[in-house]
């Protein structure tokens, strides 16, 4: 019964807007109200530097991991995990704490998929890698990972209600990136 608090805590966790408190603790203009106006790293790294990006990067993919890491630690049933994992991540897109309006979920999803297995969650960095390197694209890099999270998920852990978590949060990250993908098939991103 005790397990099952894990996804209404993973949800109040991920609504938790690390771009938002971070432009605020140093002094930078809301990320909502700046740049693509997307609360996340990206944004603002446009907004506050780096270390303002490093700072909220960080804090977005520990608010994934934390909740789904401690399901895994805990040897709860895989529905339990894959719910608290997409919790968190569904904080993040629609935080409850800022009006239902959050990021686009990368840092987020990925650490979701670190809590689940980090060596799922490393193949997903490795392939965000790559294709950043190839391409220097930051939302191609994400989306082509992300696309690829399920079937790493399949091979690396073979259970179908993580997978099925994966497939879930790979289609909102396609929605929520549905401009940046407009961009990209045009040649403008």
């Amino acid at each position: 019964m005790v397990e099952w608090l894990l996804i209404p805590v993973a949800y109040l966790l991920g609504s938790v807007s690390c771009a938002i408190i971070t432009c605020r603790v140093m002094g930078l203009a809301d990320p909502r109200e700046q740049g693509s106006g997307n609360p996340g790293a990206t944004n603002v790294m446009r907004i506050g530097g780096k270390k303002a990006a490093g700072i909220t990067l960080l804090g977005d993919m520990l608010k994934g991991f934390i909740p789904a890491y401690l399901a895994n630690l805990l040897g709860v049933a895989p529905i339990i995990l894959a719910m608290t994992g997409l919790a968190a991540f569904f904080g993040h897109l629609y935080p409850i704490f800022f009006g239902f309006k959050g990021g686009k979920g990368v840092a987020t999803s990925l650490g979701v998929l670190l809590g689940f297995s980090w060596v799922l969650g490393l193949a997903v960095i490795g392939t965000w890698l790559l294709v950043y390197k190839l391409r220097k694209i930051s939302s191609l890099s994400a989306l082509t990972a992300s696309v690829l999270s399920p079937v790493y998920a399949w091979f690396i852990l073979g259970d179908k209600v993580i997978v099925g978590a994966t497939v879930v949060m790979t289609v909102f990250l396609l929605i929520r990136h549905k401009g940046n993908i407009q961009r990209l098939l045009a040649g403008e991103e």
